[in-house]
């Protein structure tokens, strides 16, 4: 499958901005921010959604959210970014409408039957719905531009490279004045979708070095400070002084972002060349027709590798068919071309290809 980025952006207009109405406390709670022109058809739909997932999407969502409510003032939106992990889990309790997570479900979690809020005959469909890349952030005194490779990435990580003037690093930025400091890694402390990513990246790309699989959940033998979410990262790297770790770019703020080795080239963590990862992806194996699980190579040359494709988890067939309708029409305003402009003014994340867009349209569509 070849997917290819929108070139130019969408025109972006002005409307009023509505509050998230429910933010995880540990995420904060930022502003609401102004909204894309909004193709939220106006209509009679009223009742409240309840989404839980993803803290890398929480600008978006509050995006998607502002300019949905404001098409369908009758209707309440509600997203908690309480990470990948709480999402899945609180959709297949049935205790979200739909999840907001970082990778899709494997194969093991799907099936006919095993999702509270569907019907009892229904499997779940994962749906790409944000695309953005994973920045490496770093508060290094004196250091300003870091260029890095994934065997010294990942030996930084596994704890094998300790001191910021260590030979590896060095030999990657010639010229640099490198400080004789401890590294101190930061990695999330919850189930999260974009460790996942992180570590799936690892493996991938330094399998000598990184022996771990990819895992939402940080390894026990890899040393480091924990901290929990997105803004949890940003906060301790921020705080501390020879700190790196992994972060959503869009929230990763005035940081140091090291630029990434693939190939002979640097790249660093920027909207477009994140999207060229999903360029180089295939639909996952024994999925249904509808269900748009990605297979990522983060070894392809002209690309940033370390990226993360945000799915919106959703039943095939709703218990409540009032339940469905909502989410047809919420998911149907995320992936429109205004709701995806609306986000990406606000988080700067990859808008999804046209022929990615017409797929999840229809999968969408499908929805009962």
């Amino acid at each position: 499958m070849n997917i290819r980025t929108i070139g130019a952006p969408f025109a972006v207009l002005t409307v009023a901005a509505l509050s998230l109405t429910a933010c995880a406390a540990n995420e904060g709670t930022p502003t609401a921010p102004s909204t894309g022109g909004s193709t939220a058809a106006a209509s009679n739909l009223s009742g409240t959604l309840t989404g839980k997932g993803a803290s890398s999407m929480q600008v978006a969502q509050q995006a998607w959210v502002a300019g949905f409510q404001e098409a369908n003032p009758s209707v309440t939106v509600n997203y908690a970014p309480d990470g990948s992990g709480a999402g899945r889990d609180a959709f297949i309790a049935g205790a979200a409408d739909f999840a907001g997570s970082d990778r899709a479900l494997k194969d093991e979690e799907m099936g006919a039957g095993k999702f509270a809020g569907c019907a009892d005959t229904s499997n779940a469909l994962n749906l790409p719905v944000y695309i953005s890349p994973i920045a490496v952030v770093y508060n290094v005194q004196g250091v300003t531009d870091l260029k890095l490779d994934a065997a010294t990435i990942a030996g930084i990580f596994a704890g094998q490279i300790t001191n910021w003037n260590d030979a590896k690093i060095a030999a990657l930025n010639e010229g640099a004045t490198l400080p004789d400091q401890t590294i101190t890694p930061v990695h999330r402390s919850d189930d999260s979708g974009t460790t996942e990513n992180f570590t799936d990246y690892l493996h991938q790309a330094a399998p000598d070095v990184w022996t771990e699989k990819a895992s939402g959940t940080w390894p026990t033998a890899f040393p480091g400070e924990a901290a929990k979410g997105t803004s949890g990262v940003v906060d301790a790297v921020t705080n501390g002084n020879g700190t790196i770790g992994y972060a959503d770019e869009s929230q990763a703020g005035s940081l140091g972002k090291a630029e990434v080795k693939v190939g002979s080239d640097f790249f660093g963590p920027t909207a477009e060349a994140a999207a060229a990862l999903v360029d180089n992806a295939a639909k996952a194996d024994g999925r249904a027709e509808h269900d748009w699980a990605l297979k990522l190579d983060r070894t392809a040359e002209g690309q940033y590798p370390i990226a993360l494709i945000s799915y919106a988890i959703v039943c095939e067939e709703y218990a409540d068919s009032a339940k469905a309708e909502l989410v047809k029409a919420y998911l149907g305003y995320m992936v429109s071309a205004d709701g995806q402009a609306a986000a990406q003014a606000q988080a700067g994340n990859a808008p999804l290809s046209s022929t990615m867009t017409s797929n999840i349209e229809a999968a969408v569509a499908s929805v009962k």
